[in-house]
C-alpha cells in the first residue's frame, strides 16, 4: 500500500470568513435562546399585591320612595371611609336610626378593615343588615 500525502492549502481569507460565520451563528443561537426562553413567575409587584382599586365606590339602597347611596372610599389596601350620601331630611325623619347605625358600622369596618364579625344592637338589626349589604356591594366593586 502506498500512502500519498495530501496537502490542503487554505487561504487566510477563507479561515477568517469561516470564523466570522461561526461566531455569528453562535450569537444568533444565543439571541434566540434569550428571546424565547420561558419566563419564570416574578414576585408580585405592589400593584398586583394591592387588594382594591383606589377610588370612591357607591351602592344604592332603596328605602320606600327614597334612595340612599352608601359610599365606600378605599386606597390600594385600606378602607378609608364608609358613609351615607346624600342623607336627606325625609330619610332622616322616616329612618332616625339610619345615621347612628351607619356611624357605628363605619367605625367597626375601618378599625377591622373587614366586613366580617360586625356587631350592632338588636334595635337596629334590619337597618344595620341593609347598610352592611349595601357597603359590601360597594366594596366588591373596589376589589380587583
Amino acid at each position: 500500500m502506498s500512502s500519498k500525502t495530501k496537502i490542503v492549502v487554505l487561504r487566510m481569507k477563507e479561515i477568517i470568513y469561516t470564523a466570522i460565520f461561526i461566531g455569528l451563528g453562535i450569537l444568533l443561537v444565543c439571541l434566540f435562546l434569550i428571546m424565547f426562553r420561558s419566563k419564570k413567575e416574578a414576585a408580585p409587584t405592589s400593584a398586583e399585591a394591592s387588594v382594591y382599586t383606589p377610588g370612591v365606590y357607591t351602592s344604592s339602597l332603596k328605602l320606600g320612595n327614597e334612595q340612599v347611596n352608601v359610599q365606600v372610599s378605599v386606597d390600594s389596601d385600606h378602607i378609608n371611609s364608609v358613609s351615607i350620601v346624600p342623607l336627606s331630611e325625609a330619610v332622616t325623619t322616616m329612618y332616625p336610626l339610619m345615621q347612628p347605625a351607619m356611624d357605628d358600622l363605619a367605625k367597626q369596618i375601618i378599625d377591622s378593615q373587614s366586613m366580617n364579625n360586625l356587631s350592632y344592637p338588636s334595635e337596629t338589626h334590619y337597618t344595620s343588615e341593609a347598610l352592611i349589604q349595601a357597603a359590601e356591594k360597594a366594596l366588591n366593586k373596589a376589589k380587583k
